[in-house]
């Protein structure tokens, strides 16, 4: 990152009215391992640019959503209470065009502009090497690293929430948040029959379906909500099925995982298919249209995901 005079630094902590946890932070230089990347941070950021929305409920818990001075990419209502859609509608939104597959489609020269000290999520045009090259960090969800391993787990939000409390200098609300998580988790109630489930991903107006496995957090969000994963023998994050596999695995429940747009148009890229009628969940109506980051990657919107889930479908249980 760029480095500022001792002198001119101390002026902007003091304009910032910054709290002592983050005047400790700036203080002292912190290095966060992202993406097998060391990305190191002399000071708290100031001019933050969102390209995904992923870290946004991370931000709103801790104070911070202020230091993001420009946004890209989608950002549905339905994600946000009131309070965080305030401000999120107070940040000036540089483009929300996607491709088909949902994602961002925007030029380096764009994000450059807006002369970020860090930038959340990476995108196709717009690598680390390349803001790196003009002295920008990037932050992704660990979960959407290329180099992803592993499985997932509600723990990664927890440890997510973590990393972003030292980045800001908010360790205490970071551990404030968390509390709060794992308190909603604890009264989370599966239905009483055990289940099986796929998670998709279709492509609206045709195309390729994509299946979540066991490398996704559909696959403890499903184990949560009390179903077993079709496909999560799958080590794959998320690959694609067709159709075949899908009637020969013939899940009891649904849920498809979409960026944007209509949900009904979202359930009939998989209804609409012929043959579907033959699956237990369309026959039965057991299908279930969720926003994307109401599942992946693993942030505090996997638990309000996850309570939608076990409410939808404890009814049917």
């Amino acid at each position: 990152m760029r480095m500022f005079p001792a002198l001119v630094a101390a002026t902007l902590l003091a304009g910032c009215g910054l709290t002592t946890d983050e005047t400790a932070a700036a203080d002292t230089a912190i290095t966060i391992e992202n993406c097998g990347a060391q990305v190191t941070f002399e000071q708290t950021p100031q001019r933050v640019v969102l390209l995904k929305s992923a870290a946004v409920p991370y931000l709103h818990s801790l104070g911070v959503l202020d230091r993001v001075t420009a946004r890209a990419g989608q950002y549905p209502k339905d994600y946000y209470d009131s309070a965080t859609q305030a401000e999120l509608d107070r940040i000036p939104l540089l483009t929300d065009k996607t491709d088909t597959s949902g994602h961002l489609q925007i030029s380096k020269e764009v994000v450059i502009g807006q002369q970020p000290d860090l930038v959340l999520g990476e995108v196709d045009n717009l690598s680390r090497d390349t803001l790196a090259a003009v002295d920008i960090p990037l932050l992704e969800e660990p979960a959407l690293c290329a180099n992803a391993t592993g499985e997932p787990s509600f723990d990664d939000i927890y440890s997510q929430m973590q990393t972003y409390g030292r980045v800001f200098g908010r360790e205490a609300e970071a551990a404030s948040a968390i509390a709060a998580l794992r308190a909603r988790m604890a009264h989370i109630q599966k239905p009483s029959r055990v289940r099986t489930a796929a998670v998709l991903y279709p492509t609206v107006g045709g195309g390729v379906t994509y299946a979540y496995g066991a490398g996704s957090m559909a696959q403890p969000q499903l184990e949560a909500a009390g179903f077993t994963n079709v496909f999560g023998d799958s080590a794959e994050r998320v690959f694609e099925v067709t159709l075949e596999e899908l009637l020969g695995r013939n899940p009891d429940v649904l849920i498809l995982l979409y960026s944007d747009g209509d949900p009904e148009a979202v359930e009939q890229a998989v209804t609409g298919l012929p043959g579907t009628e033959k699956l237990k969940a369309v026959a039965n109506g057991d299908v279930m249209p969720q926003l994307f980051n109401f599942t992946e990657p693993p942030s505090p919107l996997a638990v309000d995901g996850l309570e939608r889930i076990v409410e939808r479908f404890s009814k049917t249980s």
